[in-house]
């Protein structure tokens, strides 16, 4: 008998031949032979286009699974919120308030997603007919969580319940001063933690040790939502709902939960799919004031969809938080008088044009560090730069741009003095939150929490170099793996005159699309780059014409300095292989399509 020994899995082949794109990436064919297989299952099964097929197939989709996908619904996606831990009491303690009056103080964080979750559940309150105040704390003054200044302040003013939302999971120190001063406290929150948690009246969190709801994909306001449909039951449980005084439309609220979800970058799988997809439409129906505001200061042409949400709407309400007031974004949400939300609308995307130009200068002085510290060889698994007097407001934006560029995880740090707040953001298969939450428990940092994907810190500037030596430690297999998957996926390749408004609006039913569930990227194979040229803010903007003649308008973003924009510059007259995501540009009554370019090939060199 002759043995037969195992063989090695073949090398993927390169898609249109290119091993190293110019930006050093090899782009592959998402789609397997299985995956091929499965694109005409469900084209055979379910009658949908073959290229609509492919992106689901993609992504996963099984047969079975591809009419649910397609319509995401909240019905069939909410589980009971009392497979949450921590739900019934929760629940019952608000409805005890709500039922005796009691006067009630929402603590929120000061991002998008702290924003929404303080909006939804005062909007919910405010419906059960309380008057709720609430919190959104500076970040530069009182900085991430709840604060004993701020509880005590809360509690002099009246208040004899505090609800924390998007916060509050690690805040041992602040809730043990509420209890001192009789003040019982709920938690709503979606942050990771760790083995103990503070003494509260209920701490719901899908991501404690305990809770095996599998809702951990919840960010804060989604979870806030769960807990207004268990509270609004529980009220109507009691009779509490009548003629005067209507349950709320807790679906018409779905504009908020989208927002934030988008916002926070969580896996757009699931629950959070049904958030989004059901939120856009009834954000379309501009119903609340303060988002139909926002979206006019923002210039938004179009029914919005979820990118929209990410790239013009959540940084505006982000603003106040960053550099101006931290508690505008939530009451622009809450606002019902339309002339009050345009004044709050038009004042937040002031500041965002503000914190815009402080951003672009950190930046440039982070990714100057950055550079001098990897050095020609490039060696080291994180990027950490710090700068006195940065704005503490902007570092988080300031890593996320040092990991788009490094393609590595990168923390940013504001030092005032001898203390320095910061922030990180990581790339796929890098946990920074655990990093964090170590570094804290080795002494190394003040204060620090988050998640896989972000985090923030507070910290002493003598401990900066052993911060740099632990993530250099704990990161770096990590690191080397992800980073050595340096890939494309390309969901199939199309020609100049095939994308069309239709085409497009026929692969947008896959989405929403997002974290979790990526946009698709076609490739557009030996294109002539007729048009390049610079435009505002680091764009190239760059038209591409087809072997049919047809043409196709694109752009890169913040790519002008970058590999990928001058290689589209040099290419002006020439073919190339290009790369990226369609959209939908709608400009006085036309529709066409765009190209929001990712990577671009020489097919001379693939």
């Amino acid at each position: 008998m002759s043995l037969v020994l195992p063989t090695a899995a073949p090398a993927p082949r390169p898609f249109l031949g290119v091993a190293r794109s110019a930006t050093g990436r090899f782009w592959r064919e998402r789609l397997d032979v299985r995956g091929a297989q499965a694109t005409m299952a469900i084209v055979q099964r379910h009658g949908v286009p073959e290229l609509l097929a492919r992106v689901l197939a993609g992504r996963g989709v099984s047969l079975d699974e591809v009419d649910a996908w397609l319509d995401p619904t909240i019905k069939r996606l909410l589980p009971d919120p009392d497979t949450l831990t921590d739900m019934e009491p929760c629940v019952a303690r608000l409805a005890e308030a709500v039922v005796t009056g009691e006067q009630v103080a929402v603590f929120g964080d000061y991002d998008v997603d702290g924003a929404t979750s303080t909006a939804l559940l005062v909007e919910v309150l405010r419906a059960g007919g309380l008057d709720p105040a609430f919190h959104i704390p500076d970040r530069i003054f009182e900085g991430y969580g709840p604060n004993i200044p701020a509880i005590e302040a809360l509690a002099a003013n009246g208040a004899t319940l505090l609800v924390t939302v998007d916060c509050g999971t690690a805040s041992f120190e602040p809730f043990a001063r509420a209890h001192e001063i009789g003040l019982d406290v709920v938690v709503i929150d979606h942050h990771q933690t760790g083995e103990e948690l503070p003494q509260v009246a209920a701490l719901v969190n899908p991501n404690r040790a305990d809770d095996l709801s599998g809702l951990g994909h919840l960010c804060a306001v989604g979870l806030v939502f769960v807990v207004a449909v268990g509270l609004v039951r529980e009220l109507r449980r009691r009779g509490w709902w009548n003629a005067a005084r209507p349950e709320p439309d807790l679906l018409a609220a779905l504009d908020m939960v989208a927002l934030g979800t988008v916002a926070d970058v969580v896996p757009l799988v699931g629950l959070n799919r049904a958030y989004v997809t059901k939120g856009l439409i009834q954000l379309r129906k501009r119903q609340r004031p303060g988002l139909t505001a926002l979206m006019d200061a923002a210039r938004l042409s179009g029914p919005p969809k979820a990118w929209h949400l990410g790239f013009l709407l959540g940084p505006r309400i982000n603003a106040g938080g960053r550099i101006g007031d931290a508690a505008l974004g939530a009451r622009l949400l809450l606002c019902q008088d339309p002339i009050e939300a345009a004044a709050l609308a038009v004042e937040l995307d002031r500041l965002n044009a503000e914190r815009q130009q402080v951003e672009r200068a950190i930046v440039a002085q982070a990714e100057a560090e950055a550079e001098a510290a990897l050095g020609l060889s490039g060696e080291g698994a994180v990027i950490l730069s710090s700068g006195q007097g940065w704005h503490p407001g902007v570092v988080g934006l300031v890593a996320a741009r040092l990991k788009e560029k490094f393609g590595r995880p990168a923390f940013a740090i504001a030092f005032t003095g001898a203390t320095g707040a910061g922030s990180a953001r990581s790339i796929p298969g890098v946990d920074v939150g655990r990093a964090v939450r170590g570094a804290v428990e080795r002494g190394l940092l003040v204060k620090g929490g988050g998640h896989a994907m972000a985090a923030g810190l507070t910290i002493e500037r003598e401990r900066l170099g052993d911060l740099r030596a632990y993530l250099e430690e704990v990161l770096s297999s990590a690191v080397d793996v992800a980073r050595a998957v340096d890939e494309l996926a390309i969901d199939g390749a199309l020609s100049a005159g095939g994308a069309t408004p239709e085409m497009i609006e026929t692969v947008e039913r896959a989405g929403p699309f997002g974290a979790g569930n990526p946009q698709p990227v076609f490739a557009f194979p030996a294109h002539r780059v007729v048009f390049a040229e610079v435009g505002s803010t680091d764009q190239v903007r760059v038209r591409l014409r087809g072997s049919d003649g047809a043409t196709l308008s694109a752009v890169a973003f913040r790519a002008a300095n970058a590999p990928l924009g001058r290689a589209l510059l040099e290419a002006r007259g020439r073919q190339m292989h290009v790369a990226g995501t369609l959209d939908i540009d709608s400009w006085q009554g036309r529709s066409q399509a765009s190209l929001r370019i990712s990577d671009v090939a020489d097919p001379d060199q693939a």
